[in-house]
């Protein structure tokens, strides 16, 4: 079961995915995820880019709908994935990858400051100053995340519940009730 930590940090990507703040995820929250984040991107909507981002960003929607087992998601359902992803090391790894692709828009096989803000601006659909967290995720402070970087980011995000982890941040900063 979700501490409240891991509940705290997953309810704000839950949040950002509800386009229509109906405290429910459907197909049109993911579309909307992605319209946004192809937008942000500028992405020519028949471009490569565009069908690649819609197609991770659908990937979630899919993925989370089977879990469910309903034609909508909610946090706790988005929960119970979460409880089984430290036994899912594997599966974490490739949704760290698909997400790194779509981030790294240079693909130069890192992801920049400015790479990282646009993915926080495309997920929150707001500007936002990353500079600090980008700090705090660039583990060996070379001004870049590595593939192995944001890998180990992604995992401690979404399969940890540790504060002090750098990883808890790769979404930016959240609200927390504990």
């Amino acid at each position: 079961m979700a501490s409240g930590f891991q509940r705290d940090k997953v309810a704000a990507v839950f949040a950002a995915m509800d386009h229509d703040g109906d405290q429910v995820l459907t197909e049109s929250d993911f579309a909307a995820l992605a319209d946004r984040w192809t937008r942000v991107r500028g992405c020519a909507p028949d471009s490569a880019d565009h069908h690649r981002l819609t197609t991770v960003m659908l990937g979630w929607w899919h993925t989370l709908r089977t879990a469910a087992a309903a034609d909508h998601v909610t946090l706790d359902d988005v929960l119970t994935v979460v409880d089984q992803l430290p036994a899912m090391p594997s599966a974490v790894a490739a949704t760290a990858e698909a997400m790194f692709d779509a981030v790294d828009t240079n693909a130069d096989g890192t992801i920049s400051a400015d790479e990282y803000r646009t993915m926080i601006e495309a997920w929150n659909g707001r500007p936002a100053d990353t500079a600090t967290t980008f700090a705090r995720l660039d583990l060996d402070s070379d001004g870049h995340l590595s593939r192995a970087e944001f890998t180990t980011l992604w995992t401690q995000f979404w399969s940890g519940n540790d504060p002090t982890s750098p990883g808890t941040w790769i979404f930016g900063d959240f609200p927390r009730t504990a």
